[in-house]
């Protein structure tokens, strides 16, 4: 301490030296921790309680929403809301502010008093059954100001599918408040269900700096990742929400271990990052006696000081050049903003270009030199970047990966790669404010194995003679697979001399299968060498997938020296089931060509390879281009177009050869569009060759197909027949009208089923409900008639009442005449001509295939024009051009 000595009182420069002196004592003794930010508002609300309420580890004070403090009003639409008390606790669940919640089926919200600028918005979710409530009924929206939060949210269905062991849920949004605003943040039950409620357990409402994550209105824009040249800002009128954020390197970070925002620093785990390299050197961590770090170049609340004190950075063997990629599941309508976090914390690396590395999002370049200390100009300052991503939204599924991926250059001095901190937000659409996605699948759960009866154990002598049979059988089947697996190398490798070529080809199936090779007819198939496939995909860069599912990836690639684009279908290797759909794909489609189903041009049997290469399809899956997509809407003639191609692709399958072949997956997600709109049915993993014999209508086995789809007749019986493929069309024709999916998880009955929904309105002549938005005013009326009764006769329990594909192909056609009729651009005669036609089963040339249809029973004999047959592969060898097809060059691709 520096003592007042009186003859020195006035000097200042003493003066000084004391102040600084103290001032540098006050600093080193409380370190950079105590640089926080003061929050003008920092409101933490206790849900459904009364008083103020503390939690461990939380050093807020947290306020009940039934005594407000004034800061605040509960502001009910019907003041029918309850406190919802719960004693029911996981340990791991935080009481406060999860013990209480405030529940309702009528419209409520918060209303804060706030001043101007950024807040953070923080909402706690318990999904239990309070007062007895259904917790499955918890379904509702919640806004705050202009901006969507959450759209028909399903908090415990969102809990139950959620990584995260515990079953609360827990969402941060980041807006703006105008001057004079209030912020409002409002619950509205769903209205599908009289028995759907909204609720909450807690709000939170931070202030933050307002050059945290908004653009500056001076500042340098986002770079936008792929679209050099274009960079993109952050306005005041968009929302965020943070989807991750990750201490790259460390431990979790607790909201009181913040900057003074209360922000949640995950832990960086396995199931973000995908691989592990040099895991001794994977780590790095500055020790606390080197601080204080240098923050001169961004605020010192960016992060915590353990955040940028841990790191990974992988490789100190200089001959050796690591990467690492983490994966992060997002939504792909949406923008989204990337920060990553930097510091050089490592003590040998000081200059510029001894540490430089690429930068890939979303497998896209972001940085082509990424230098750290050439950006900070030394080690040991805090820095970060930002990015903005745009998904091309290509493929089905709901997620997609956004990937980052650190990929060191081969400088001379490379020390590989470092990163601190991740953080990933969604941006807000800039015409609706929107922000919500959809709730997640339900997980299904396994079937429980059926236990047997208990038996009376075997006598250690029969036991005996069971286990020598038993090894005995199993060492011939293994020695038969091995020499089978040995002959079949060699011939391989004879033949593999040349590039691609046209194989006669014998599957292998996996080792737990009990199917046979099959073997397949010669020129009809051609064969890819892996070594194709890896060049036509980059080595399978998932910046080329197009597709993912349950069978693998899908890949856009390109063949014949980059000039022909085709699909390639991936199979996962450890599929068992997986090894006999390869087969049974390869087996139907190489014997199979029409127009209206996806042509096989080839596949790659390589090792533990299972690749299917087909045409490629430009515009997708018909279900990308109905609902849960930014695809503009079809027309509804476009949509007849599609119906009527798939159809016909299906009555070919049906009918076009010796042995009636049943698809068993019919589905939009199975019937693809080629650049011209030209539906094609795809996927016959699962396909069946048909009951054959006069005396036979079915055939018994397990039930496979999907959810939503499956024939109920089927489904309970294990009976499948033709007219089980008639009832997922049918479904499928639903799913084209009303633009929605089979199932709704979150909706009460009948809603919740689009066939019972459809079938309701149907008879209490209210169609028009079902009808696609976009379709309101388009649809002739004896059209929309026709079609749903068509669709409503498709989807009949009795399989023996419903239409064969050859009468729904020549439903479709009427329909199609009847709103041509409305149009005015009636083609191939009239409506009255059309009918007619029907009623007199008289032959009407379809122009587009150049084939003959009639409107008789599949079981009936066809006219000579549309019975083109082929000999079936079990009676002679099949050659190309006797594959039965509707292409004008049926020769193999």
């Amino acid at each position: 301490m520096c003592k007042k000595d009186p003859s020195m009182s006035n000097s200042p420069k003493i003066r000084f030296s004391c102040l600084l002196f103290f001032l540098l004592q006050l600093l080193f003794s409380v370190g950079v921790d105590s640089f926080v930010y003061e929050a003008v508002e920092n409101l933490a609300i206790n849900c459904g309680s009364s008083g103020n309420s503390s939690n461990s580890g939380d050093s807020r004070i947290w306020i009940g929403d039934n005594e407000s403090d004034g800061h605040f009003s509960l502001i009910e639409q019907k003041k029918d809301s309850v406190d919802g008390i719960t004693t029911q606790f996981d340990s791991s669940v935080p009481k406060v502010p999860y013990y209480t919640a405030r529940l309702s089926r009528s419209q409520f919200n918060y209303s804060f008093r706030v001043t101007e600028g950024q807040k953070f918005i923080r909402l706690h979710f318990f999904p239990f059954s309070y007062n007895n409530l259904d917790r499955s009924n918890s379904l509702f929206s919640v806004y705050a100001g202009p901006f969507t939060l959450l759209k028909d949210f399903n908090a415990s269905l969102t809990a139950d599918n959620d990584d995260d062991p515990r079953d609360f849920v827990f969402r941060e949004y980041c807006i703006n408040v105008d001057q004079g605003q209030m912020l409002n943040i409002t619950f509205i039950p769903s209205p599908v269900h009289p028995d759907c409620y909204a609720f909450i357990n807690g709000i939170e409402v931070v202030s933050m700096p307002s050059d945290l994550y908004y653009s500056k209105p001076s500042g340098e824009a986002l770079k936008l990742v792929g679209h050099e040249g274009n960079p993109y800002t952050i306005y005041n009128n968009m929302a965020l929400e943070t989807v991750y954020r990750i201490n790259v390197g460390g431990s979790q970070i607790s909201p009181n271990e913040d900057t003074g925002m209360y922000r949640y620093w995950n832990d960086d785990n396995s199931s973000y990052l995908e691989q592990f390299f040099d895991s001794k050197n994977s780590t790095l961590q500055l020790p606390v006696n080197t601080w204080p770090k240098n923050y001169t170049l961004i605020p010192n609340y960016t992060a915590p000081d353990d955040v940028y004190i841990t790191a990974i950075s992988y490789g100190k063997n200089l001959n050796i050049k690591y990467n690492v990629t983490w994966n992060f599941k997002v939504d792909p309508q949406f923008i989204y903003m990337v920060r990553l976090h930097f510091c050089e914390i490592s003590p040998s690396i000081t200059e510029a270009n001894q540490r430089v590395f690429w930068i890939f999002i979303a497998e896209m370049q972001a940085e082509e030199r990424a230098d750290v200390v050439a950006w900070t100009g030394h080690n040991l300052v805090p820095y970060y970047k930002d990015y903005a991503v745009i998904f091309d939204k290509l493929g089905s599924s709901k997620e997609q990966n956004l990937s980052i991926k650190l990929l060191p250059q081969q400088t001379q001095r490379a020390y590989d790669v470092i990163l601190n901190g991740i953080e990933i937000f969604k941006v807000s659409d800039t015409e609706t404010g929107n922000l919500a996605g959809s709730n997640p699948e339900p997980r299904l759960s396994p079937p429980q194995p059926m236990v047997p009866p208990t038996k009376r154990p075997k006598s250690s002598k029969a036991k005996t003679i069971v286990a020598t049979i038993a090894g005995a059988g199993s060492g011939i089947i293994v020695i038969s697979i091995i020499c089978f697996l040995i002959f079949r190398r060699i011939t391989r490798a004879s033949d593999d001399n040349g590039k691609s070529k046209w194989t006669h080809i014998s599957l292998v199936p996996s080792k737990s299968s009990k199917s046979h090779g099959s073997s397949l007819p010669s020129d009809l198939c051609r064969y890819f060498s892996l070594a194709e496939i890896t060049a036509a995909t980059n080595k399978f860069d998932d910046v080329f997938v197009v597709g993912i599912g349950g069978f693998g990836k899908v890949y856009k690639g390109y063949i014949d020296e980059g000039t022909t684009p085709v699909a390639i279908k991936r199979l996962k290797p450890d599929s068992q089931q997986g090894a006999r759909e390869f087969a049974t794909e390869i087996d139907m489609l190489s014997q199979l060509r029409h127009l209206h189903l996806v042509s096989l041009i080839g596949y790659c049997n390589d090792g533990n390879e299972m690749i299917l290469v087909y045409d490629f399809m430009a515009r997708g899956t018909l279900r990308e281009h109905l609902y849960n997509s930014d695809n503009p809407p079809l027309s509804w003639k476009q949509r007849l177009e599609i119906c009527l191609g798939a159809a016909r692709g299906l009555h070919y399958l049906h009918t076009g050869a010796n042995n009636n072949i049943i698809h068993r997956d019919v589905k939009t997600t199975n019937i693809l569009l080629d650049e011209k709109w030209v539906a094609k049915v795809s996927d016959f993993g699962l396909s069946k060759v048909g009951p054959t014999g006069m005396s036979k209508s079915h055939i018994s086995t397990v039930v496979k197909g999907s959810v939503g789809y499956l024939d109920p007749e089927y489904y309970k019986r294990q009976h499948l027949t033709l007219k089980s493929d008639v009832y997922s069309f049918g479904v499928v024709l639903l799913e084209v009208l009303c633009a929605r999916p089979p199932i709704l998880q979150a909706v009460a009955k009948p809603q919740a089923s689009l066939v019972e929904w459809v079938r309701k309105c149907y008879k209490n002549g209210e169609i028009d409900r079902t009808v696609d938005h976009f379709l309101k005013g388009t649809i002739a009326p004896q059209c929309l008639n026709n079609y749903v009764d068509m669709a409503l006769k498709c989807l009949l329990e009795d399989g023996n009442e419903r239409p064969s594909m050859n009468d729904v192909v020549w439903g479709l056609e009427f329909t199609m005449q009847l709103q041509e009729s409305m149009e005015g651009t009636v083609l191939g005669g009239s409506t009255k001509d059309m009918k007619k036609a029907l009623l007199t089963n008289t032959v009407i040339v379809d122009v587009e295939s150049d084939v003959l249809f009639t409107s008789t029973d599949e079981s009936s004999t066809m006219s000579q024009a549309s019975k083109m047959t082929t000999t079936s592969s079990k009676s002679q060898p099949l050659t190309a051009g006797m594959v039965f097809s509707e292409l004008q060059d049926p020769t193999a691709r």
